[in-house]
């Protein structure tokens, strides 16, 4: 049987392959299509209008001809800089730029974000590194959706096992019902009832929550102060996404656990008289441990990528409000680094399953 070591080391090259080559197949798709060229052109156009718009407040007198000439080099000088032409003038064909997109994505030099409603949610003026931006809204969304995530997973490894110990009960058909309304109730409409009614009406909790990220770009100014503002800002959020997955994660957890609960052993367990939290953690859990450890940390790295509707509905800066703003403004190099680092989380999080895999069963070594 080959050692963990080996088998850690085989599998995350795979991971390391597959990774690079769904850059590679995105990059391809983006720029044989002519996706990026036909933005990058509207880029270089609006870069232009941009300057030229500049001169002419500052009071510079130009000729026709002076005009065109001023606007042809300052296309030629933008569509260099966004690799349209190289350096004698003539255009870049696609698989040539294809793969210096792949080289930059895989190097993480992903450009600067161009787009205003797109800097913005840095508090910034573009351009913006695109690094920098998802470094910056990117705790947003972790404080959100993934604590959230966070307290769902826990509250569902605790009472699910115990929920399937103990199947057909009242409590099972309650938690089955609550999953059943919650499932059915969109989280972006459940999202507007709670501000309608705990913001503006209850005025319990802010209608306005932009303002978390001041507190957050200052919070080792007073860590005590800002986590207060901070906790205060996040709390309808968490709240509503918690009530509204809460159910679905109970669900879930039960469902895999439900089949060993009716398990020889687990019957033998229960008629020697075992405790029932000895029987849910020892023989159901502990069993059932890697179904479930897929389930939380794939949960947990797709929390990272930010829900677009919510946080739009709850004005929250993270990464589904940076999503929907680099789409719909065409912002390609942000765009493309949201790609690159979703993906690269998700490769992280099956690598991190891996060895666990391999650290709480043993047999994965001999797949």
């Amino acid at each position: 049987m080959p050692g963990a070591g080996y088998v850690i080391a085989r599998r995350g090259l795979i991971l390391l392959f597959s990774y690079v080559m769904i850059i590679i197949v995105v990059a391809a798709i983006m720029e044989v299509t002519g996706y990026t060229q036909r933005i990058y052109e509207a880029i270089v156009k609006e870069s232009v209008q941009a300057e030229i718009q500049a001169l002419v407040r500052a009071g510079r007198q130009f000729t026709p001809t002076e005009l065109e000439q001023i606007r042809k080099d300052l296309t030629i000088y933008y569509s260099k800089m966004y690799g349209l032409i190289d350096e004698n003038g003539n255009p870049v064909p696609p698989y040539v730029r294809m793969w210096i997109l792949v080289g930059n994505a895989l190097t993480f030099n992903l450009g600067k974000a161009t787009k205003e409603s797109v800097a913005q949610l840095a508090s910034k003026l573009p351009p913006v590194p695109v690094v920098e931006l998802i470094a910056i809204v990117l705790p947003r969304t972790i404080i959100m959706i993934t604590v959230a995530d966070i307290i769902m997973a826990s509250i569902a490894l605790v009472l699910a096992p115990r929920i399937a110990y103990r199947h057909g009960g009242i409590l099972d058909r309650a938690i089955i019902t609550y999953f059943a309304v919650f499932n059915a109730i969109p989280l972006w409409w459940l999202a507007m009832i709670f501000i309608l009614i705990l913001g503006y009406q209850f005025k319990v909790f802010p209608t306005n929550l932009r303002p978390v990220s001041t507190y957050m770009m200052t919070f080792w100014e007073d860590p005590l102060g800002n986590f207060t503002q901070i906790a205060y800002f996040a709390a309808l959020p968490i709240i509503t996404i918690v009530i509204a997955g809460l159910g679905g994660w109970l669900y879930s957890v039960r469902a895999m656990v439900l089949r060993i609960v009716r398990e020889d052993y687990v019957v033998v367990a229960k008629a020697k008289g075992l405790p029932e939290r000895d029987i849910a953690r020892r023989y159901i859990l502990r069993v059932a441990i890697s179904p479930v450890l897929t389930s939380v940390i794939l949960s947990l790295a797709y929390s990272l990528g930010g829900f677009i509707i919510t946080e739009s509905v709850f004005d929250w800066p993270g990464m589904g409000s940076l999503y929907y703003a680099a789409l719909t403004t065409g912002d390609t190099p942000t765009v493309i680094g949201l790609f690159v680092v979703t993906v690269g989380v998700y490769i992280t999080a099956r690598f991190i399953l891996e060895i666990l895999y391999i650290v709480l069963d043993p047999r994965v070594r001999a797949r």
